[in-house]
């Protein structure tokens, strides 16, 4: 008969076997799973952070736009506080005209106008001993267009989907188009409201316009004018604040309220931005 140590020292063995696979299993099923996490995590990252520079551009854009209507309720608060505060302090409000309320963009408009389409040139027209510097619109040729129909009594302007004000700058990067923040690619499309053989004979007196024209011909870039009897612009939307200009001592910002006189010097570099201020890009 075998003695007692004899019967137990197995048993104890296998128990100790058991124990050993049940942690390393439990081992095994925790780095399983962290691997698991990671991964998905991984997977996340790749959903929430853009791959590449368009979906970069697309991202920005969508924030631009939420925040400038987050700007745009925020300017509406702040003016129905201010009208309440002047209320309840017996100070008289200032009304701006309907006229100046659409030149400074702040009130959607509608009215027969024009639409100016520019595009660049297509893909096919494209030779190798061709520049193709000039086969793109560029930042100069948008610029002289609405210049052009500025002078030719535009009432109001829109570029894109944006209403254009005197604070808008327009830049271009490559064959994009910079606007209050947000990129557009071609075709660049500028509506405009105002007398349409107006804005037709300002576009043909421009010289930069013709010379556009004239290169859309030869080189095949977009060009086309379209009457339109029924043109709507929405309000601008988003900041209007200057950093880099002011408005002239002797122009009054609103009709009874005068600019406040300063003699602080505008920087060098500001010149452009004070012209834009004024009514010019």
């Amino acid at each position: 008969m075998p003695s007692t140590a004899d019967v137990r020292t197995p048993r104890t063995r296998r128990q100790s076997l058991g124990r050993g696979a049940v942690s390393v299993g439990l081992v095994l099923g925790l780095s399983g799973l962290m691997f698991t996490v990671n991964a998905r995590g991984t997977d996340d990252d790749a959903q929430r952070h853009p791959q590449d520079l368009r979906e970069l551009t697309q991202k920005q854009a969508l924030t631009v736009e939420r925040l400038s209507g987050e700007v745009d309720q925020l300017r509406s608060q702040v003016e129905s506080l201010t009208a309440e505060q002047n209320t309840l302090a017996g100070r008289p409000s200032v009304t701006a005209p309907p006229g100046d309320l659409v030149e400074g963009g702040s009130v959607p408009v509608s009215g027969s106008g024009l639409t100016v389409t520019l595009d660049d040139a297509p893909v096919d027209v494209r030779r190798e001993d061709m520049n193709p510097d000039l086969l793109v619109v560029h930042q100069q040729d948008i610029q002289s267009v609405m210049n052009a129909l500025w002078a030719g009594g535009a009432e109001a302007m829109g570029l894109m989907d944006q209403r254009v004000v005197s604070t808008t700058g327009v830049q271009c990067q490559g064959n994009v188009l910079r606007l209050h923040g947000r990129m557009y690619s071609p075709p660049f499309v500028i509506t405009v409201i105002g007398d349409p053989e107006r804005l037709r004979a300002a576009l043909e007196a421009d010289t930069a316009v013709r010379s556009y024209v004239r290169d859309a011909g030869e080189l095949g870039l977009g060009w086309s004018v379209e009457d339109r009897a029924s043109v709507e612009l929405p309000a601008y939307s988003g900041a209007t604040e200057l950093s880099w200009a002011r408005v002239p001592d002797d122009v009054e910002v609103l009709p009874g309220l005068p600019a406040a006189a300063t003699d602080e010097p505008v920087p060098a570099a500001a010149g452009d931005a004070a012209r834009d201020a004024e009514g010019g890009l």
